[in-house]
């Protein structure tokens, strides 16, 4: 159906009848005419007449163009059929430790050995897809925490992002308290219970400006809930000219990631394993499912721009068109003020 936002515009329609009405005529000229009987025979009146009708036309036209450009004015709009909104219940911030120790291949992914990177990409990539509706962001951290994608609903693009990311991007260290705090910077003007951050890491925090549980402390002032999953801890492959050995991993640091969790009223998790962290990944869909609601929006598509355009084409049209009469008219009566002469 066409709708007009602003239909009180069209009140202005009758307002060159009130000026013609309430306004003043015109003064007529003083200037003196010259009587031909023989005017007719040079065709001057002919060329006079046909400007008079052309003048009428001209006139209905004006009255088109005002009526049109009125209607545009109107902003008329054409809403199509109603289009159900989903609303997302959650925003959702993840951010992954990209610092050199995520480069260790102590995870299989198939049938080979992978880094915990890519086994993160995998995994987390799944998540992300399953967050239908839902608002998402993702930060890469390292030495130091970056902001890699705001809060979203393109999960194509975290998920692109994410599966983009390298090793050593943030730099070789893990500063785990500023992840925490770039998250609660971006989370804290959200709505309330709906502010998660999922964080996951292989390392104690040796880096950043921020202690863990000191923005742990910032999260809980701000409603955060962070859940934070620790992966490694396990046996660490290590690649020499021999091949792979495996040696403890000493690196991960449990009790500061719960101690996190524990003050913002998350959950820790650790996985060894790749199935291990799948799991992880289903049960965090289980703790924060989406909430979802669904609203209809009707897209409006405007269409101002065909009566004003309209207007333009017929302006110029009427302006075109009066040029040739008038050069026409003007030289009938250079050619009888000649005869005349």
């Amino acid at each position: 159906m066409i709708y007009l936002d602003w239909p009180w515009v069209l009140a202005a329609l009758p307002l060159p009848l009130l000026a013609r009405w309430l306004l003043p005529a015109a003064r007529a000229g003083s200037g003196r005419a010259l009587r031909l009987p023989f005017l007719r025979e040079l065709g001057a009146a002919d060329a006079l007449l046909g400007a008079r009708a052309g003048g009428r036309v001209r006139h209905g036209l004006a009255w088109l163009i005002w009526a049109l450009l009125a209607l545009a004015a109107a902003r008329p709009q054409w809403l199509a059929e109603p289009v159900p909104l989903p609303l997302a219940g959650r925003d959702l911030m993840l951010a992954v430790d990209v610092s050199g120790s995520m480069a260790q291949e102590d995870y299989r992914l198939g049938n080979r050995a992978a880094t915990r990177l890519d086994v993160v990409k995998a995994v987390a990539g799944r998540f992300i897809e399953r967050r239908e509706g839902d608002r998402l962001g993702l930060i890469l951290f390292g030495s130091r925490a970056y902001l890699q994608t705001p809060l979203t609903y393109d999960r194509d693009t975290v998920r692109t992002l994410l599966g983009e990311a390298v090793i050593g991007l943030a730099g070789r260290e893990t500063a785990v308290g500023d992840a925490v705090a770039v998250a609660v910077k971006r989370l804290k003007d959200q709505p309330q219970d709906n502010r998660v951050l999922i964080l996951l890491t292989d390392g104690a925090n040796t880096a950043g400006n921020i202690a863990p549980l000191a923005a742990a402390k910032l999260a809980a002032q701000a409603g955060v809930r962070v859940y934070t999953i620790g992966i490694g801890g396990g046996t660490t492959g290590v690649r020499t000219p021999f091949g792979t050995l495996m040696r403890q991993g000493p690196d991960l640091d449990p009790q500061t990631l719960k101690a996190i969790a524990d003050e913002t009223g998350g959950r820790f998790f650790q996985a060894t394993d790749t199935e291990q962290l799948t799991q992880v990944y289903d049960e965090l869909d289980r703790l924060e499912p989406s909430l979802r609601d669904t609203r209809e929006f009707r897209p409006m598509h405007p269409l101002f721009p065909w009566p004003a355009g309209l207007a333009l084409l017929l302006s110029l049209g009427i302006a075109f068109t009066a040029l040739p009469k008038r050069h026409k008219a003007a030289a009938s009566l250079v050619e009888v003020s000649q005869h005349a002469s």
